[in-house]
């Protein structure tokens, strides 16, 4: 049996967002411990053979593609399953917007790397306003995007919209994700777009964003603001026209990201593998000391 308050986790992909999240678990004063981490093949099989299973409270799932024949196998088991992949089974977790909320869900999706960077000041800009329409353009460096990443680039913008709506209470969304060929590599950069209807308070606008932008980087210290947030306001007599919507009286924020990775185990440009391993270790170890308070009140 485990001791009390010493969480065994198993990690399935041994890519590079699987080896970040190892380093920083090791290297980590927290209740969680490694017990496992599996590539692709054997991938779970080859976890449920193993006798540290029993043990095991969390399985991250870093393993692109693979993330529903996982779970599948996984499903009737008391384990939890933190998602790394855009698979998207379970709820939504932004740590800085929602992290207590499905903490008891048994599948728990982290969302994507563009979604944990812009979801954040989404749902900032939505405390003060009614955001209409929220769009996010996000750079990562070509050299740190696999074959496997490739692959699902489609689905990595479908869920970061869907998070956008969910998470961060966007009306409307539109994702994009850029593969920087740049060299030498290039820090990840996100910029982000906010239509809010009406009437704005830009100084409260500016800021919850300011207050978001601590929050994140609470557990994700590379994560900055580019520059000042910028506020444009069109009229009924200078309105901005939208295709496909028509004519937008209100205000567009602007809000430009920075991101440098910890280079716990992928290098500083790779700040969108540590946007993923930071929220996850931080939702798991959540849901460690949850528990713990939980086993510690009078029955």
């Amino acid at each position: 049996m485990t001791p009390h308050g010493n969480w065994p986790v198993a990690i399935i992909g041994a890519g590079d967002v699987g080896a970040d999240l190892m380093v920083k678990i090791l290297r980590s004063d927290g209740p969680l411990t490694v017990a496992a981490v599996m590539g692709r093949d054997p991938g779970v099989d080859g976890l449920l053979a193993m006798p540290e299973f029993r043990d095991v409270r969390i399985v991250f799932n870093a393993s692109a593609g693979a993330h529903r024949v996982n779970w599948a196998r996984l499903a009737d088991r008391r384990v939890r399953m933190l998602d790394l992949t855009p698979t998207a089974i379970g709820p939504f977790c932004v740590p800085a917007v929602n992290l207590d909320d499905h903490l008891d869900a048994p599948n728990l999706s982290m969302v994507t790397p563009d979604g944990q960077a812009t979801v954040p000041i989404v749902a900032a800009v939505a405390q003060s306003g009614i955001v209409s329409y929220a769009e996010s353009i996000s750079s990562i460096s070509a050299k740190t995007v696999g074959p496997e990443t490739r692959a699902i680039i489609d689905d990595l913008t479908q869920t970061s919209v869907a998070a956008m709506q969910v998470v961060g209470r966007a009306q409307r969304g539109k994702a994009m994700l850029i593969l920087n060929p740049a060299v030498p590599p290039m820090l990840m950069r996100n910029s982000v777009y906010c239509l809010v209807a009406g009437e704005a308070d830009h100084q409260r606008i500016e800021s919850d964003v300011l207050a978001m932008v601590d929050k994140v980087r609470s557990y994700i210290p590379g994560y900055r603001l580019k520059q000042r947030i910028q506020f444009e306001t069109f009229s009924m007599g200078n309105p901005l026209y939208i295709p496909e919507t028509g004519k937008f009286t209100g205000t567009r924020i602007t809000v430009l990201l920075e991101v440098t990775g910890a280079a716990d185990y992928a290098p500083v440009y790779a700040g969108h593998v540590d946007l993923m391993t930071a929220a996850a270790k931080t939702t798991a170890e959540r849901i460690a000391a949850r528990a713990t308070e939980t086993a510690a009140l009078p029955t």
